[in-house]
């Protein structure tokens, strides 16, 4: 059987480019503070700064998204949210279909997304990037949007497994 694996990770060049001028400034001023000659900051400050900025604007990106499908049905993992693969299984989806979707004005962004203020109606949204998704109708009654940047691969995989929903 067919199995599909996608990792997506936040590299967008418009989103690394704004996390870098947003660390330009501050580390300019610790480093303008710093090298003052009559300075008060210590080189522990100095560097447990810089380094603090260094690890919070770099946090972003340890963020994964892994979708896999395989003839057991639909896993995700949102790293570090979820730390190891969530199944849905065939049996508990009603509807499986690719869409193109509005992340901001549906979900509210990018990320681990869902639920009040945004269209609660739209169910949770996990995404990296893009507007194209594996939307998910369970047959709970919850829905579930898995974001892709791979659209055409995902559509012959879901139309491979399309019976094992349909039929359950």
């Amino acid at each position: 059987m067919k199995v599909f694996i996608e990792e997506q990770r936040f590299t967008q060049t418009w989103l690394v480019l704004i996390i870098s001028i947003s660390a330009i400034l501050p580390i300019v001023i610790i480093c303008n503070e710093y090298f003052k000659e009559n300075t008060k900051m210590t080189t522990n400050e100095f560097l447990f700064s810089t380094l603090g900025i260094a690890l919070s604007i770099s946090i972003i990106f340890i963020f994964k998204l892994t979708t896999r499908i395989d003839e057991k049905g639909i896993y995700y993992q949102f790293f570090p949210f979820h730390f190891s693969l969530k199944l849905i299984p065939w049996r508990a989806i009603k509807l499986a279909y690719v869409r193109t979707y509005n992340p901001i004005a549906e979900y509210g962004g990018w990320g681990l997304k869902g639920g009040f203020p945004f269209n609660k109606k739209n169910g949770k949204a996990i995404n990296i990037s893009g507007n194209i998704g594996i939307q998910l109708e369970l047959k709970n009654g919850k829905k579930l949007l898995i974001g892709t940047q791979k659209e055409t691969e995902i559509k012959l995989v879901l139309q491979k497994y399309k019976n094992l929903f349909l039929n359950n």
